[in-house]
């Protein structure tokens, strides 16, 4: 199928290389946002932090299953926005 009729359908899957490009990046986001959420700076106690940890496994977990290559786009927009402002010290 041409590529410009796979595009028009919406139905942009990703290949293993797509995936294997994307994992490293991937993995850094996710450690720096579990490392960000451990800040004191961040209004938190304990049992929220570790909540807040759960949620961002949870997210990640499911974000490696993905097939899209615009949805992995997104976790990794939407990773990066989370992480500055985690950064700031704020919750996302």
């Amino acid at each position: 199928m041409h590529q410009n009729s796979i595009m028009s359908k919406g139905l942009i899957w990703a290949t293993a290389e797509d995936i294997a490009k994307n994992r490293p990046l991937v993995l850094s986001l996710y450690r720096q946002i579990l490392r960000c959420l451990n800040s004191p700076d961040l209004p938190l106690t304990h049992a929220a932090r570790l909540a807040k940890k759960a949620e961002v496994r949870t997210i990640f977990l499911f974000g490696s299953e993905e097939r899209s290559v615009h949805n992995i786009a997104d976790l990794i927009d939407a990773a990066k926005h989370s992480l500055s402002i985690l950064k700031q010290g704020r919750l996302p």
